[in-house]
């Protein structure tokens, strides 16, 4: 009876240990694939920094409650900064995001990039949305170009979700004089952009990717995680890289 306890002891030994070696293997190979794929984990931002980009962003709405810009200026981990944010403007034909007004205002004062985004409706006119964009936002030399949200179908047939967004770009960018940036998701502008809209310039969204957007085709901003944390806002927020250096980017900005 006793050897068989004892037989039992070790089995359930080598199992403890076993599980413990692969544990450690685990997080070793893990610990491997963010080193060699560029990323260095910040604990003040809360999540993993692609290393080979200098000029970062976050982008937000009313959903991130009363932003402190100063403090988002402020913060500064080792050579990391934000320096540009995309701020929501308005939504389909009538709506204008809560706190646009005063995000729009409070970041300019507090001397970082701003740019405005509208959130798409597909079933709703591409014109009357964009008129809705240009009478709530004003562009000053120095912003970044207006940007097109289009993520979802909400079922409208894919020819008429084109016309609808080409309605959009091309009146807004006929009022600005700029031609406009989209943001999408990668699996998106595969199945729907393809092709018609590799034109403009693109913010793609496409997150856990350990060095750039999966993407075919040239892209300007690349959003890469979605639980952000920086001094001065409350909740988790998106953060964007800008595929360039600062040269280029001054050159992104809007002229007199």
């Amino acid at each position: 009876m006793a050897k068989k306890k004892s037989k039992v002891w070790r089995i359930l030994l080598f199992i403890l240990s076993t599980s413990i070696i692969v544990m450690l293997m685990v997080m070793l190979y893990q610990w491997w694939v963010v080193k060699k794929a560029g990323f260095v984990h910040y604990p003040e931002f809360g999540i993993e920094i692609p290393m080979n980009y200098s000029i970062h962003g976050i982008d937000v709405s009313k959903y991130q409650s009363t932003i402190n810009w100063q403090a988002v200026r402020e913060m500064r981990v080792n050579d990391v900064r934000i320096s540009f944010a995309f701020i929501k403007a308005t939504e389909g034909l009538g709506n204008e995001d809560a706190l646009f007004d005063r995000n729009w205002r409070k970041i300019k004062s507090a001397g970082i990039i701003r740019g405005a985004y509208h959130f798409f409706l597909a079933t709703k006119s591409g014109k009357a949305q964009a008129e809705n964009f240009i009478n709530s936002v004003t562009l000053l030399p120095g912003d970044l170009p207006p940007v097109l949200d289009i993520e979802q179908t909400y079922g409208v047939p894919a020819d008429k979700l084109k016309e609808r967004a080409k309605e959009w770009l091309e009146t807004v960018q006929a009022y600005y004089g700029t031609p406009p940036i989209i943001y999408t998701n990668v699996d998106f502008y595969k199945r729907y952009l393809k092709d018609d809209f590799d034109g403009y310039l693109l913010w793609v969204a496409h997150y856990l990717q350990p060095v750039q957007p999966q993407i075919y085709r040239p892209w300007t901003f690349w959003q890469h995680n979605e639980r952000g944390r920086v001094n001065g806002i409350y909740s988790i927020v998106d953060f964007d890289v800008f595929n360039g250096d600062s040269t280029a980017f001054s050159k992104l900005l809007l002229r007199n």
